[in-house]
This record gives structure tokens, sequence and C-alpha cells, in this order.
């Protein structure tokens, strides 16, 4: 694997290091011992897969608070994504900063994603699959989120989104950095698990 920093302290994009012959390649996608010398936390306790139909998909943006905070590995398995997230940690220089990166089935990349980091990605072809390694368990009453279309992150999605939850249609836009206290607020319908 090859582990690479990004400008937000604390996310990394993980590429492959293939070794390859007649049969094909073979690679190490995951490695706990290479996760903590990098200073990342190795992400291992739950799998998740998520299928998407079509292309304009978006998940997103969530994250959990504590004390279930969530670091997560995301790839592209099949497909590809615009995988956003955004730094959402109380004290940090990058507060509301966004990292953009594309995971496909091609590129074999994945994101780390430290806690309170708000996560979504945005399907660019149809039938596209995403794989997630994380911390913890999902636990509704932890869960927050962002709007995806909220002009104080200033994403710039390369496609209309087509097809979204109400639930991650209905994240309170904010008004500025104050507006996201550690605990960001919910009402009781965002505490629905409703197709993460």
């Amino acid at each position: 694997m090859k582990i690479s920093t990004t400008a937000i302290d604390g996310v990394a994009v993980i590429d492959l290091e293939r070794r390859e012959d007649d049969r094909g390649f073979f690679a190490r996608t995951f490695c706990a011992e290479e996760f903590a010398a990098a200073g990342l936390e190795p992400v291992v306790d739950q799998c998740n897969l998520s299928g998407n139909h079509r292309a304009g998909t978006l998940r997103g943006m969530h994250l959990q608070v504590a004390p279930h905070p969530e670091t997560k590995l995301v790839r592209c398995v099949r497909g590809a994504v615009l995988d956003v997230i955004v730094d959402l940690r109380p004290d940090s220089p990058t507060r509301l900063q966004h990292v953009a990166v594309e995971l496909s089935a091609d590129n074999r990349r994945a994101l780390y994603v430290p806690a309170y980091f708000a996560h979504a990605y945005l399907t660019l072809v149809d039938d596209t699959e995403v794989m997630y390694q994380v911390t913890g368990r999902y636990e509704p009453s932890a869960e927050r989120g962002l709007r995806h279309d909220d002009p104080a992150l200033g994403i710039e999605w390369p496609l209309p989104v087509t097809t979204i939850s109400a639930k991650d249609a209905s994240w309170p836009l904010l008004t500025g950095a104050e507006a996201v206290p550690g605990p960001l607020a919910r009402t009781g319908a965002q505490l629905q698990e409703v197709g993460r």
C-alpha cells in the first residue's frame, strides 16, 4: 500500500502496490500495522457495502459524534464515485474545509476518513458499489449530517444529484462556522436509519 497525506491533517489516500504476474495481480488493501505506523487508526470493526443503481445518486453527508465517533476507510469496488469529506473537528485549523477524491473500480484507491469528518459520495456511473471499513457500529442517536449543497461548504459536485434520501436532503444549512457545534443539531426524524 502507498499511504499519501492530504492538505487536511489526518486524511489519507490509500493506493495499491500491485504485484503482477501472468495470473493477474495481488495487492494488500489494508494492514493494521502499516496504518498505525502512518499515524492512522486501524479501521476493522465493521464492513459495509452500498449498492447504487444510477449515476447522480448521493449518499451523505454523514458522521457520528461522541461517544460513537466513526473512522472510515472507503473504497469503490464497482463503478466510480466522487468521495467528499468535510472537517468538523472543533479545534481544527481546517474546520469546514473539504477533500474530494475520485474513487473507482479502475483506480482501486481508498480514502481514509478520520472521526468527526462528514462523509458523502456521488455516483459518477450507473451500478456503483462502495465498501466501507469502519470503527464501531452505526448508532442512530449519534448520527449527524450536513447538506451536500450547503453554500457554506463550497463543494462542486461534477453531476447533478438525481437520487438522494429524504433524510440527506433535509439536513439543516450552516449559517457559519459557529453553527456547527460538536454535537450537530438534529431532529427526531433524522435519528432513523434510512439507507445511510
